[in-house]
């Protein structure tokens, strides 16, 4: 499984990458980014999933 943020759809609120730091960061304009390839293990899974269920432009997709 492998998680993205849609560059268009977010807006900076940052829920991302405060309840999960180790896959999200923030660009130069405050918006979400993913660290490295994305690549999902079984146990950053859980955290993309409640990143994405936080994210208010619901801006994160976890692909499988």
């Amino acid at each position: 499984m492998k998680v993205s943020i849609d560059a268009e759809r977010c807006q900076g609120h940052g829920r991302c990458f405060s309840l999960a730091p180790g896959l999200f960061d923030f660009d130069d304009l405050g918006n979400g980014v993913v660290i490295g390839d994305g690549v999902l293990s079984d146990e950053t899974l859980e955290l993309a999933r409640l990143a994405q269920a936080n994210c208010p432009e619901h801006a994160i997709f976890i692909e499988e």
